[in-house]
């Protein structure tokens, strides 16, 4: 089975609960099958990665196909071995302690000593020395002699002899060295000391008992060779764990104790075993380094590796992505069609010296500098240069702009251009003058010019947002003032109200005041004492009957008026929902405008060892940057993103950080990575629908979708 970075992976299982009739997913060479059609995704995915290995000859970088086909060609190749000198091989390999190169000389040396039946070689006769074959091995009074048939034209037999061993002439080694090399790795399972599968050495007999010298060092647990040392090492670290946990678990049972009290006061308090201090409380987030675990703290997933199949070298990535994103963010300024980062990078490996999108690349860039009417522009000026570059005259263009950056390391690359041959520039050279020519792009009237239009706008929709937040907030002020008037109109804490905002008849016992008449509050039956005053005072005062009639004829337009109060506070409501609803809207349009006005890209952040995080908008992937800048990789699945969330520690300053700019970005960042894995698909199907085809009427190759960076137009392309 193929190894995955030098370890073996098993296949998936089949589904528990499947139907003959359910629609499932199959990947075609490893026959798995999927009910969920993300894993299938993944799984291909994972399959498609340079990161295989072939287990018998150790061949690294290929696919899982790729592995599988070399693995099946090499055991092919380890049967063809000769039985009779299988068992003398196994005999050498068997507990063998020498590296494998050494190992495959030693075995080369002893076979060729090994003279069987079948074997082609030379032999000496009166006459001179023929080709013969060793057709029998007789063995006679301790004496081994070979009885060799003569050969003659087309390796027939002309005669027979018998021969001694020092009549032979050997030729060359029977096995090859490569050959070698598999069928070691196809019969060991470990090496330093190699050991035999259990099936060999049954079959051959040979025997499994360690020599004198590896008894100490190794021994068989449950049928497979081990260190000794490492089995005792691990007992040891289970007894300490142990011990250390127990340890751990009596201290925290002390410490336990008022540890509540001692935190809010800080001060020190007595027991009756002595006094404890109180603890210092730690206020996280701290130094990411400074974090030390705890018992309490969550279980955090254990961190992916980034993957790191570039087609460039490590030190070329940074360039790489410097000047794709440059190209990709200024795209309409600079008249140039985008293009995902894939072909980019494959575009700059390919040795085409006039592909379509480095010429384009280049070629817009150089336009740019002779808009700007700087030095590059003022050196065409001298030299009579048109004006119009073109598929023919760019790399003039780029070797005058070459000379005028008067850098040493581009300078010696102007002979190979001028030859027509920038296509051999290895891929450091070619992102070294796209690099140089960014540079001093982004010093141009142009570029500066839109950024600070980008800039103004960012200003503009910052402040438009904020008014509208304060709008918003005004707004619930008023109407939660408003609510409040109302509820104090219907319900007064000094008596009950009959008009309308305590402008109705307040009537009291106890006399008149202020041309008004209070009544004081009967707790038990208000009304009932309000109605019955009335009636004693309207029989003696007709003033009275009129004021009463007035008061009832006020406490029916209040309960008009509260009603319709409580139809606007409902109606208020529903304005308030549609305006929730409008409002994140808005918020969605003003981050769509904002992005659209690029400024520049920012890390996510760093992790605890200073490693940095970057996510650009137009690629679904993550990559992440080591702190000494010399090593790049990335994660492009869902399921890396979710454990690379879950293992960040958010007591520590910089994992925290982190930590929430993946959470602001993660439904963009996984929405970035479905697109992809459909377009891989497809990419995936078409494929697989080229290789199903006859070779009568195989696609052409400017269709197949790995090459898609050779079929680029610039559809953008400045007239």
């Amino acid at each position: 089975m193929p190894l995955y970075k030098r370890k073996p992976i098993s296949l998936a299982e089949l589904p528990k609960t499947l139907e003959p009739t359910d629609l499932v997913y199959q990947i075609r060479f490893t026959k798995e099958i999927f009910h969920d059609y993300q894993d299938y995704v993944n799984r291909i995915n994972l399959y498609r990665q340079r990161l295989w290995s072939c287990k018998v000859t150790g061949k690294s970088n290929l696919t899982y196909e790729e592995a599988m086909v070399s693995e099946k060609r090499a055991t092919e190749k380890v049967q063809q071995l000769p039985q009779e000198l299988m068992a003398p091989a196994l005999h050498l390999i068997q507990f063998s302690m020498l590296p494998l190169k050494d190992l495959v000389d030693l075995i080369a040396t002893k076979l060729q000593d090994c003279l069987h039946e079948g074997v082609q070689l030379d032999g000496k006769r009166e006459d001179g020395v023929f080709p013969c074959r060793i057709m029998k091995v007789r063995d006679q009074c301790s004496k081994i002699q070979y009885e060799v048939s003569w050969l003659g034209k087309d390796n027939q037999p002309t005669g027979s002899a018998l021969l001694n061993e020092d009549e032979l002439i050997k030729k060359k080694p029977p096995v090859s060295k490569s050959m070698l090399k598999c069928f070691i790795r196809e019969s060991t399972y470990r090496g330093a000391p190699w050991v035999l599968h259990s099936r060999l050495v049954e079959e051959h007999g040979i025997s499994n008992n360690l020599p004198e010298e590896l008894k100490g060092k190794f021994c068989f647990q449950n049928g497979v060779l081990v260190n000794s040392k490492k089995i005792l090492n691990n007992a040891e670290e289970q007894k300490e764990n142990m011990e250390d946990q127990e340890s751990s678990r009596v201290y925290r049972r002390k410490m336990k104790v008022d540890r509540k009290k001692l935190e809010d006061s800080g001060k020190e308090m007595n027991d009756k075993e002595g006094d404890i201090t109180a603890v210092e409380v730690i206020k996280y987030p701290i130094e990411d380094l400074l974090v030390k675990p705890e018992a309490d703290d969550p279980i955090l997933t254990i961190r992916p590796s980034p993957l790191r199949d570039f087609k460039v070298s490590a030190d070329c990535i940074g360039d790489l992505l410097m000047v794709w994103d440059f190209c990709s963010s200024f795209s309409r300024l600079l008249h140039l069609l985008p293009f995902p980062l894939e072909d980019f990078e494959n575009a700059i490996c390919h040795k085409d010296s006039n592909l379509v999108l480095i010429v384009e690349t280049h070629s817009t860039l150089l336009r740019l500098l002779i808009k700007d009417g700087g030095e590059y522009s003022s050196s065409l000026q001298k030299r009579r240069r048109k004006s119009k570059i073109t598929l023919i005259t760019w790399t003039e263009y780029l070797c005058d702009f070459l000379e005028m950056a008067n850098n040493d390391k581009l300078y010696s690359h102007i002979a190979t251009i001028k030859r027509g041959h920038y296509g051999l520039l290895d891929a450091h050279a070619k992102l070294e003058i796209l690099r140089a020519l960014v540079n001093n792009a982004v010093e141009t009237n142009f570029v500066r010019e839109l950024l600070d239009e980008y800039i103004e706008q960012w200003h503009e929709l910052g402040s438009t947002r904020r008014e509208e937040a304060l709008q918003e907030a005004r707004k619930r002020r008023e109407e939660h003032l408003k609510a409040k008037i109302v509820s104090n109109g219907t319900s007064n804490e000094d008596g009950l109200i009959i008009g309308e905002k305590n402008q109705g008849i307040l009537i009291n016992n106890h006399g008149k005041q202020n041309g008004r008449v209070k009544l004081k509050k009967n707790k038990h039956s208000p009304k009932k004492s309000v109605s019955s005053h009335a009636d004693a005072t309207s029989k003696n005062n007709p003033m009275m009957q009129r004021q009463d009639a007035e008061a009832r004829n006020g406490s029916t337009q209040h309960l008009l008026k509260k009603r319709s109060h409580q139809m606007m506070l409902k109606q208020g409501t529903d304005e308030r929902e549609l305006t929730l609803s409008t409002k994140e809207q808005r918020r969605q349009h003003y981050e769509r405008e904002m992005e659209k006005r690029f400024i520049r890209t920012n890390p996510l952040g760093r992790d605890r060892n200073f490693n940095m995080y970057w996510w650009f908008r137009r690629d679904g992937r993550i990559f992440v940057e080591s702190s000494d800048h010399k090593l790049w990789g990335y994660y492009h699945t869902k399921e890396e993103i979710d454990l690379l969330i879950g293992s960040l520690n958010c007591k520590g300053e910089r994992e925290k950080a982190l930590h929430g700019q993946l959470e602001k970005y993660y439904t963009r960042i996984c929405g970035k990575i479905l697109k992809k894995s459909k377009y891989m698909l497809g990419k995936i199907a078409v494929e697989e629908a080229v290789v199903r085809r006859s070779s009568r009427v195989r696609a052409p190759p400017r269709n197949n979708p790995a090459n898609a960076f050779l079929r680029y137009v610039n559809r953008w392309k400045e007239e």
